[in-house]
C-alpha cells in the first residue's frame, strides 16, 4: 500500500485528506482511560484468543496482482482508483474476518485453543494404565481408604465421594485403586474406576498447578467444564474448591456418564444431562 501511495498522486492526496480528517476527530474529543477492571478483562480475552488469521503468501500475491490490474486498467479519474482499491481491500478483510469467526464457532463450541497440558497428561496416563504400563500402587474399592492413602503424598486434600454406598442404589461403577503420577515437578492423584467393563480415570491436582483451558466450554451449576477429544478419548477438565480435575473415558458422547463416579442419585441427573451435546 505504501508503495502504491508513493507512485500514485491521486491516491496519496485522498489518503492524506482522510488522515487529516481523522486527526481532527481525535483531537476534538478528550482522551478516555480504561478502568483497571476493563483493562484486566481485555488482557484476559487477548491472552486466550486465537492468533489473528493471516492470509498465506500465495493469496497475498494474488491480491497484489489484482490491485495492480485494477490500477492499470481503471479510468484515470481522481476518485475511481482509490475507490476500487479500498473496495477490494474491504472485501478481502471481510472474507478473512468471516473465516476467523467460523474457526472460532465451528462444531457449535468455542475453541479457544487446543487441549491443555493437564488434559494431555490425563489422557496419556489413562492410556498407559489401560495398556498395563502404569500399575496401581493401591488396589482398593473403598473410597475412604484411598482418600487416606493420598494423605501426606500429595500437597492437597483428596476426598473421594461414596454416593453408591450411602444411597443404597445399584452400583453403576467399580472403584479399582489409586497411584501417584508425576506432573509439573510434583505429584498428582490418579484414581482408576471401571463402568460396564470400560475404564475411567480421574486425575486430581491443585488449581495452583493446573487450570482447565482449551476445548469446548460447557457451563453447568456455575462450573465451566472444558471438553476435549484426545486420541479417541473423552476428556473433561474443571476446577472446583481449589482443585483441578480431569475425567477420562471412552464412553459415548462427551463421556458425561463417567461423572457418576462423583455424582449419583436423582438430584444430580439434571447436572449430568447438561453435559450432553445439544
Amino acid at each position: 500500500m505504501d508503495a502504491h501511495l508513493g507512485e500514485c498522486e491521486n491516491c496519496r492526496t485522498a489518503f492524506e485528506t482522510e488522515q487529516r480528517f481523522l486527526s481532527i476527530v481525535r483531537e476534538s474529543r478528550g482522551v478516555r482511560v480504561a478502568s483497571p477492571e476493563l483493562r484486566e478483562r481485555i488482557e484476559k480475552l487477548l491472552a486466550s484468543a486465537l492468533p489473528v488469521p493471516v492470509a498465506p503468501p500465495k493469496l497475498r500475491q494474488r491480491i497484489r496482482r489484482s490491485l495492480w490490474q485494477v490500477n492499470s486498467r481503471a479510468p484515470r479519474t481522481s476518485y475511481a482508483q482509490p475507490a476500487l482499491a479500498v473496495a477490494v481491500m474491504l472485501a478481502v478483510a471481510l472474507l478473512i474476518g468471516v473465516w476467523g469467526v467460523w474457526r472460532l464457532s465451528k462444531n457449535n463450541g468455542i475453541h479457544v485453543s487446543g487441549p491443555s497440558d493437564f488434559s494431555m497428561m490425563a489422557a496419556e496416563t489413562h492410556q498407559r494404565h489401560v495398556r498395563g504400563q502404569l500399575p496401581l500402587e493401591l488396589v482398593s474399592d473403598v473410597p475412604e481408604q484411598i482418600s487416606a492413602w493420598f494423605g501426606g503424598k500429595v500437597p492437597f486434600l483428596v476426598k473421594l465421594p461414596n454416593y453408591q454406598a450411602s444411597s443404597g442404589q445399584e452400583k453403576l461403577y467399580q472403584l479399582q485403586g489409586a497411584r501417584l503420577v508425576g506432573y509439573q515437578n510434583d505429584y498428582a492423584a490418579y484414581v482408576a474406576y471401571e463402568m460396564r467393563s470400560r475404564p475411567i480415570s480421574l486425575v486430581v491436582t491443585s488449581d495452583a498447578v493446573a487450570q482447565p483451558t482449551g476445548g469446548e466450554q460447557i457451563i453447568a451449576k456455575g462450573i465451566t467444564f472444558h471438553y476435549n477429544s484426545i486420541n479417541g478419548l473423552k476428556v473433561l477438565t474443571w476446577s472446583d474448591r481449589g482443585l483441578t480435575y480431569a475425567l477420562v473415558s471412552d464412553l459415548e458422547e462427551r463421556g458425561q456418564q463417567s461423572c457418576v463416579v462423583c455424582h449419583q442419585g436423582v438430584k444430580d441427573r439434571d447436572f449430568i444431562e447438561s453435559l450432553r451435546p445439544k
